[in-house]
């Protein structure tokens, strides 16, 4: 099997710099690529909060800090990824903007690297197709927040072969993750299932069946769920609910997946959750709900 010492992170975003943060607590040198210093700088600077944050708890010392933070190169420019044996895409859910980045990593990238998307919900046979090494390309679908969550669903394309699928299962299981393995579907099985429920709560929301909080009240309370489905498109990102909810309907080509009208109007309007201050909820600067 092949030994995977350094892993490159495409993107520094929330999913980049959370699996930037577990592969380094984790012993994994990572090495994190972002358009401009400024995204990096942000990324870099969440991931060194996140650790801060379980100092506190006492979930780590400031020893191990400082050489997770250690094991975390940045840069802004492709070419930094190409001594990693892995390279994961965390890029926005955007197909066209995945294909081109996946592209330009095919052409870089020595043809042993193994290529990992984080996608959510698109066709990993379809992103393996814009690369010429279908059989070394695979999805890691991480969930929010990165350090904190078990899962990693991983989804083989149509030709992904066994052996890149036992590397990234192994690498998974060092990052202290539970590796499942789903097929490859439109929103696998994770978004196959919560992005309707989300979805239909928008839609109750949008009917006038039950407020808000009543709609977020009933789940929590009743479901036990930790947050309810309002408060989770919230912190997910409405244009991310909104692209997972149009692969679904394009992919099975079903109108029980039709996203909502509320749903799309709300993308329209800039209103995208917790990250734009305000979606079905309002949030301050440091995303606390206020209002």
């Amino acid at each position: 099997m092949q030994s995977i010492q350094t892993v490159g992170i495409i993107g520094a975003g929330t999913m980049g710099n959370g699996i930037a943060q577990a592969c380094a607590t984790c012993g994994i040198d990572v090495v994190m690529v972002d358009i401009n210093q400024a995204a990096v700088d942000k990324g870099l600077a969440t991931v060194s909060g996140s650790l801060d944050r379980l100092i506190k708890k006492e979930k780590l010392t400031a020893d191990q800090k400082t050489a997770a933070l250690a094991r975390i190169k940045t840069s802004t420019e492709m070419r930094a990824l190409v001594g990693s044996q892995l390279v994961i895409e965390a890029a926005t859910e955007n197909e066209t903007l995945k294909v081109q980045i996946l592209q330009q990593l095919d052409q870089l990238l020595p043809a042993d690297t193994l290529i990992a998307s984080n996608t959510s919900s698109i066709s990993i046979t379809k992103l393996a197709a814009a690369t010429s090494r279908p059989n070394q390309f695979i999805g890691m679908h991480f969930f929010n927040p990165v350090p904190l969550m078990q899962l990693v669903e991983v989804i083989r394309g149509e030709l992904t072969s066994e052996a890149t699928r036992d590397v990234v299962v192994e690498v998974a299981r060092r990052m202290g993750k539970t590796p499942l393995e789903v097929q490859d579907y439109p929103g696998f099985i994770s978004n196959r299932l919560l992005m309707p429920m989300i979805n239909e709560a928008i839609e109750a929301l949008r009917e006038g069946v039950a407020t808000k909080e009543a709609i977020d009240g009933i789940m929590r309370l009743g479901m036990n769920h930790p947050m309810g489905p309002l408060e989770l498109a919230d912190f997910i990102g409405l244009d991310t609910c909104l692209a997972i909810m149009e692969v679904l309907h394009r992919g099975f080509g079903d109108d029980k997946y039709r996203p909502s009208p509320l749903l799309r109007r709300m993308v329209q309007a800039g209103l995208l959750g917790r990250k734009a201050g305000r979606g079905f909820y309002t949030y301050d600067e440091k995303g606390n709900k206020v209002g």
